[in-house]
């Protein structure tokens, strides 16, 4: 009865924190602190965790290198580098809007393959606000298709998005594993997203093409690169990202190359840029934004939700095809909801228990799980770090994207790249057993 009962409030405290989220009660940062209150005061009369899990479960590798990574990219924002890619890439596509738009993203997407989401979109976001800002336009559509297509980008490889990280982890599958059986999934969803991007954005896009055409588009110089500051921070990038690579040989966390660059880079740059500048530039409103949801999905994984949610796949009988269908739509639904990171964890003892029920190979549903898992994140603002992150810096720009703006485009990006996702899967895993 206690565990029935504590699924539902579990269940209840999700739903009720997505009611708040889409109703826009109050800024997202206070409704995730005021869950995290409930969930700690459910915990003092449930007694169903420990406060000091709760506790733990606040990430301090995430805020530690989403705080290190604002500040270099603050650091860098200061040279003037990224007003002058704006300025280049304005010049180069201003007057073809769909084009810009597709060299935007497939950078991004191409990026985001190697390097986190959030630090790709922290380097991506300015230009586009720069670009935006040139060319006098509404930033935002711009803005969600480098989130979405940072989310996509980052399923491709192993060390694009924790979800596989932790996949290969516990499935013993490697870089190459993930280069060989995502990857050219990923070619193919990338391929469909742009397609998908042209017909949601017809409207932005012809009141862009007219914005263009009937102004007096004058493209003024940038202040000049700051190209000792701008040395000073790619050396300090560049080590950074070279560590990146070098975790799985040396084990050490990923919060630890940026909060040391970060380090070295203000003790580089001080005569340059002052600490109370550069700390301006960390998006503190963000960082305790995602200390509430830490402490708030925790509390529901406690409650039984995640593990209800990943038993209920074992009962869907032996078709395989069926099971890759549902595996994928599953894991997108629940990760447009809630992070990705601790339903995927919740679901890794359940992909080789369903295969050995089913007497089929468990490789292409880890597949499904990293593909369902990492593009579900598209579909809603809270769905994967990125998108909160991004939002945050269109806040403070004067140009917010809320829960609902995110969701008109975000679900339909989703319900459209995981169709592909599942088509794959269906054709190149599900036909040939």
């Amino acid at each position: 009865m206690t565990s029935a009962v504590n699924l539902a409030i579990g269940f209840a405290i999700l739903i009720a924190l997505y009611a708040f989220l889409v109703k826009e009660v109050a800024h997202r940062t206070v409704t995730a602190l005021f869950f995290a209150s409930i969930v700690i005061i459910t915990d003092l009369i449930l007694r169903f965790t420990d406060f000091s899990n709760l506790i733990e479960a606040i990430n301090l590798d995430t805020i530690l290198l989403l705080m290190s990574m604002m500040v270099i990219v603050g650091v860098l924002s200061e040279t003037g580098v990224f007003s002058f890619m704006a300025e280049k890439i304005t010049l180069k596509f201003y007057r073809r809007p769909f084009l810009l738009l597709s060299v935007l993203t497939t950078i991004t997407a191409m990026i985001s393959a190697f390097i986190d989401n959030v630090t790709t979109v922290l380097m991506i976001a300015p230009i586009i606000l720069e670009v935006s800002r040139k060319l006098k336009i509404d930033a935002r559509p711009l803005l969600l298709s480098i989130v979405f297509a940072s989310n996509i980008g980052g399923t491709a490889t192993l060390i694009g998005d924790p979800p596989n990280i932790i996949i290969g982890t516990a499935a013993h599958l490697g870089f190459m594993d993930f280069i060989y059986n995502l990857t050219p999934a990923i070619t193919i969803v990338f391929l469909g997203f742009l397609v998908l991007m042209r017909v949601l954005y017809a409207p932005w896009l012809r009141e862009y093409s007219q914005t263009v055409s009937t102004s007096n588009l004058g493209i003024e110089k940038g202040e000049p690169v700051d190209k000792d500051l701008l040395t000073k921070v790619l050396i300090v990038f560049g080590t950074v990202i070279a560590l990146f690579f070098l975790e799985d040989i040396f084990n050490y966390s990923p919060a630890i190359p940026p909060l040391m660059g970060a380090g070295i880079l203000l003790l580089a740059a001080r005569k340059q840029i002052h600490i109370d500048e550069a700390l301006k530039k960390v998006d503190w409103t963000t960082l305790v934004f995602f200390v509430g949801m830490f402490i708030v999905i925790k509390g529901i994984e406690d409650l039984g939700v995640m593990d209800f949610i990943a038993k209920e796949l074992t009962l869907v009988g032996s078709n395989y095809i069926l099971i890759l269908v549902l595996i994928t739509w599953v894991s997108a639904v629940v990760s447009a909801f809630v992070d990705n990171i601790p339903f995927v964890m919740s679901m890794i003892p359940v992909i080789p228990a369903i295969a050995s029920v089913i007497h089929g190979n468990p490789t292409p549903l880890y597949w499904a799980l990293s593909l369902g898992g990492c593009l579900g994140g598209n579909g809603t603002l809270v769905g994967a770090s990125a998108n909160v992150v991004v939002s945050g810096i269109a806040e403070r720009y004067g140009r917010p994207i809320n829960f609902n703006y995110f969701l008109k485009y975000g679900m339909a990006v989703m319900i459209g790249t995981v169709t592909i996702a599942t088509a794959y899967l269906i054709i190149v895993y599900g036909l040939t057993i």
